[in-house]
């Protein structure tokens, strides 16, 4: 574990990946930011605590601490959109989900290239890493990409979120049986709703690193957050984000721990 990148190193053949929980902000970002709610307001929060079960299952965890406004790990660094014609933000974010500025008047990240160096290429660099490990072991792998966004962003998205939205790039990023025991698991679940490939269909990290015809299945894992935290119609800082709240979070843990209990099981891949 570095001061911004932690690793626990499992021995499943199943990765998690965290890559927007994070909502640390060096010191020197944050004069330029109006503000550091709206800074961390996007944050995918409480992951860590949701997937808290991972471990135990055996599967490698890779999360960064850093918020996705000093720099988003899961955005194309060449800058093509990944939702071309939608909107999106971009790899050193000037605002909100909602389209608030980021950024003072006149002031922005104007040292992209250095965040690129000193956070998104190692988190990337980790994720190989521990890609070749457990290939070496297993002889495929799975990386789970976890995400949660609330249920209501109309500058992304019209109406309101399934609970669980299933990304596998069109089924490019990983092999079917992977793709269909997610969607069945979902599917079974009748509390809550599911898409597969519908308004997320898998950022950077899936479409990156999903080599199913080397072995490497990836997936993202996007969950609409009222499915395990209490949303307020209108978030601010009095009221977001809500506290975790493990009753309120059990019954969409308990079908998360189903899905990854499955995706360890090194059967599912041969």
């Amino acid at each position: 574990m570095s001061d911004w990148l932690e690793i626990v190193h499992g021995t499943a053949p199943l990765i998690v990946s965290i890559p927007h929980a994070g909502t640390e902000i060096p010191e020197e970002f944050q004069p330029a930011l109006r503000s550091l709610w709206l800074a961390r307001k996007d944050a995918d929060w409480w992951l860590p605590q949701l997937y808290g079960f991972a471990e135990e299952l055996g599967a490698t965890v890779i999360r960064t601490h850093i918020s996705r406004t000093v720099i988003d790990v899961n955005r194309d660094p060449s800058g093509v959109s990944l939702y071309p014609g939608q909107a999106v933000t971009e790899i050193c974010p000037t605002t909100t989900f909602d389209g608030e500025p980021l950024y003072k008047d006149g002031l922005g990240p104007d040292d992209v290239a250095a965040r690129r160096v000193t956070y998104f290429e190692p988190y990337h660099a980790a994720i190989e890493s521990e890609i070749a490990r457990l290939l070496r072991a297993h002889g495929s792998v799975v990386l789970y990409d976890c995400h949660s966004i609330r249920s209501r962003i109309p500058r992304l998205f019209e109406g309101e979120l399934p609970n669980f939205n299933i990304g596998t790039n069109k089924g490019a990023s990983c092999a079917p049986a992977v793709e269909a025991k997610v969607l069945e698991i979902c599917e079974a679940a009748a509390e809550f709703s599911h898409v597969l490939n519908g308004r997320f269909t898998g950022g950077y990290i899936t479409r990156h690193h999903g080599r199913p015809e080397r072995g490497v299945h990836a997936i993202q894992m996007e969950l609409a957050c009222r499915g395990y935290m209490r949303e307020p119609a209108v978030p601010d800082e009095a009221n977001w984000p809500g506290m975790f709240e493990a009753d309120y979070a059990r019954a969409m843990q308990e079908i998360l721990r189903e899905i990854l209990s499955v995706l360890v099981k090194k059967e599912l891949l041969f």
